[in-house]
């Protein structure tokens, strides 16, 4: 959409009053009105002024005048506004220079996509988070000098089994217990029709949708699935899936949180992330590998494992946050990745095209994004370096037939440990001597061999070592 087109849509519409929206530092929607007569072609290029020291972790007030710059391809109408209200989300940028605001989440996004085509890797990243959220009936919280608490109800929540429920005479039960919340119908699924509602309105704000359901935990757990985009289109997506979800709620006299854990005892809250590179219209992904995955895919989930704390800055940035991983919860409490433990911190599912899910708004995926297109960049650079460590490889070979006797190397156990050596040899290739300990306590246990035994240990040491070392 262009601004010409956006000036129609307005008039279209009838629209009395025009929305600018962005995104602060901490993934919150912030937003200021002004009339139409304000909305002109020119408001697209000159922007309008703002004091950016009143957003959180922006400007000194010494500094604080910045301009919002509006995106005309975000144009939509507001769904909730009983005035005719356009929507417009916006980039930030300095009054003087025009030059993007560094600390903009959006614009941070909008580096990552160029430079993941600059890399020549991929040409565009697509991501599907799966948000869920807790409908709460009445929450209450006090920190005062002289108490302290918080508290939440749901006419749904299995504690008001035994309770006269303030809009609910008689108590009709229909309450899920803990961890049993998933995929039951109505009357046990009593937000099926406001969850409709929410899904309905984000299809009307134009994003593509997949699916809703009720989710594990009591008291109104839910989820809502939308389809997966390109990295800033799935980040302006999910900033109004959030807006939706909580304005549908109040609508209905309920309030929706994305709070990870507000329930002890029950499943908490996450959202999954699916995440694939592609290029020239093919997931890059998709391979013969673990789980039918490439190696670039494998190498990308390496780097989520290598620089899992970092990014737990964003993924996990409360204390509430480590109330939800713990186990036993179906929550990523292992930093692992697997193909179908629910567990992991990584996890490959069984998609339409091959993706992978992390258990994480813009700078979230954004973070995630370039620590993986580092990591991959990092793994060509060893490459070459583990040409030279294969002369090292050859002196434990030599090692290995000058001072140690192997057997017991046709047992299954002991054939699956050999064909995994590659791996263990990439994940050592720092520190080679780990592999003399791999040898001497796992693999070589006694004192006794046959020479065809050494010929096989032999042999299969030399491919494994050509494997690694093939570019």
């Amino acid at each position: 959409m262009t601004p010409k087109e956006v000036l129609d849509l307005a008039k279209k519409n009838e629209v009395k009053i025009v929305d600018i929206k962005f995104t602060d530092l901490l993934g919150t929607w912030q937003h200021f009105s002004v009339p139409t007569s304000e909305l002109e072609e020119s408001l697209f290029e000159d922007g309008l002024g703002f004091d950016g020291s009143s957003i959180r972790g922006w400007q000194a007030i010494n500094n604080s005048d910045m301009i919002v710059i509006p995106d005309p391809t975000t144009a939509m109408m507001d769904p909730f506004m009983h005035v005719p209200t356009l929507s417009l989300i916006c980039n930030i940028s300095d009054p003087i220079t025009k030059e993007k605001y560094s600390k903009d989440p959006r614009n941070v996004a909008q580096k990552a996509e160029a430079y993941l085509k600059s890399t020549g890797l991929g040409d565009t990243g697509y991501f599907g988070p799966e948000a869920e959220f807790f409908v709460f009936d009445d929450v209450r919280y006090q920190n005062d000098s002289n108490q302290a608490f918080y508290a939440v109800d749901s006419e749904e929540g299995i504690w008001n089994s035994g309770n006269s429920g303030r809009d609910e005479e008689p108590n009709l039960g229909y309450k899920p217990r803990h961890k049993e919340g998933y995929f039951p119908t109505s009357p046990t699924d009593s937000l099926q029709d406001i969850r409709s509602e929410m899904l309905l309105t984000m299809e009307e704000v134009g994003i593509e949708m997949e699916c809703h359901h009720h989710e594990v935990a009591t008291a109104g757990q839910c989820e809502i699935d939308m389809r997966f985009a390109p990295l800033v289109k799935c980040a302006d997506n999910l900033m109004w899936y959030k807006y939706i979800v909580k304005n549908v709620a109040k609508r209905h006299g309920k309030t929706a949180t994305f709070m990870p854990k507000p329930l002890f005892g029950d499943n908490g809250t996450g959202m999954h992330v699916h995440q694939s590179i592609w290029k020239g219209g093919k997931p890059l992904f998709a391979g013969d590998g673990y789980s039918g995955f490439s190696e670039m895919g494998l190498h990308y989930i390496g780097g989520i494992l290598k620089h899992a704390r970092a990014i737990c800055a964003f993924t996990a940035p409360t204390t509430n946050s480590y109330k939800r991983l713990v186990p036993g919860f179906e929550a990523p409490v292992n930093l692992a990745y697997s193909s179908r433990n629910r567990s992991a911190a990584v996890r490959i599912p069984m998609p339409k095209q091959k993706d992978w899910k992390f258990v994480f708004p813009i700078l979230l995926q954004t973070g995630i994004w370039l620590l993986q297109l580092c990591s991959w960049l990092d793994w060509m650079v060893l490459k070459t370096k583990l040409i030279l460590a294969n002369r090292w490889i050859r002196i434990y070979t030599q090692w290995v037939e000058k001072n140690l006797l192997i057997s017991r190397l046709f047992q299954v156990h002991w054939m699956n440990r050999w064909r995994h050596l590659s791996q263990i040899m990439i994940l050592c290739s720092k520190e080679m001597s780990l592999l003399r300990t791999l040898l001497i306590r796992g693999l070589i246990t006694s004192v006794r061999m046959k020479w065809t035994s050494y010929v096989y240990v032999h042999t299969l040491m030399n491919s494994t070592c050509i494997t690694m070392f093939k570019i």
